[in-house]
């Protein structure tokens, strides 16, 4: 089907399914009502989504709850299809509205999670967690962040025993956390202490852990997304 302008706007919603795959038209006008429980978009192409706001044609970015309204609107498809979250995606970046691509192209990973095996989808949760699959690169800021502060605050309230005695800088909470965090360089504090309390030495193996698997996600997410891009 090829159309300039498909209306869909109903009195109440349909029973049924709408089948619109392969469909390419200028100009899609729907409302809330529009769609029933089962929607076909596999292939769908439209140019701009049109709907009413305050008796007049509008389009619908920049509206609240745009973006998870069109999200759920998607997930009526009986089985996932990544090309419906890329058209829309598209759609809002060509509109100027980024962080609403961002959050439908997530939104699109999450559901591909649900597609795979344990563990794949076990590494999508990690990756969604740390960076947003590299859409909210900000949240490892986030976790880097936390885990210092936590670092800092608990080996800060004891005393290491020094690797070589006499040898060495003072040791430094802060710096020691981030050195467990950051693997790649070193900071001198990690090889000059460790701790005699057994707890405290498997936090510090925790946080190197943590520290990898960070940079991992970060290094993957940002793959990912600028791939895509």
């Amino acid at each position: 089907m090829q159309a300039a302008d498909f209306d869909l706007t109903l009195a109440r919603t349909p029973s049924g399914t709408v089948d619109l795959r392969g469909a390419q038209v200028a100009y899609l006008h729907d409302s809330d009502r529009s769609w029933p429980d089962v929607v076909e978009l596999d292939g769908f192409v439209y140019g701009s989504i049109i709907v009413d706001e305050a008796g007049e044609r509008r389009e619908a970015v920049g509206r609240r709850n745009s973006v998870t309204h069109r999200v759920a609107w998607i997930r009526r498809g009986p089985d996932y299809n990544p090309q419906p979250y890329e058209q829309l995606a598209g759609w809002y970046r060509k509109t100027g509205h980024d962080d609403d691509a961002r959050r439908v192209l997530l939104a699109k990973q999450r559901h591909r999670r649900q597609m795979l095996s344990p563990a794949a989808r076990a590494w999508g949760y990690l990756l969604d967690l740390t960076v947003g699959y590299g859409y909210r690169p900000w949240l490892a800021g986030v976790w880097l962040l936390a885990l210092t502060l936590l670092g800092t605050l608990i080996f800060g309230a004891h005393s290491p025993t020094p690797a070589k005695r006499g040898e060495g800088a003072p040791f430094q909470p802060l710096v020691y956390t981030l050195d467990l965090l950051i693997p790649i360089g070193g900071l001198g504090q990690r090889t000059a202490w460790y701790w005699s309390n057994h707890s405290l030495q498997w936090l510090a193996y925790l946080l190197i852990a943590f520290g990898w698997m960070l940079t991992t996600a970060v290094i993957a997410g940002v793959t990912r997304t600028l791939q895509k891009n």
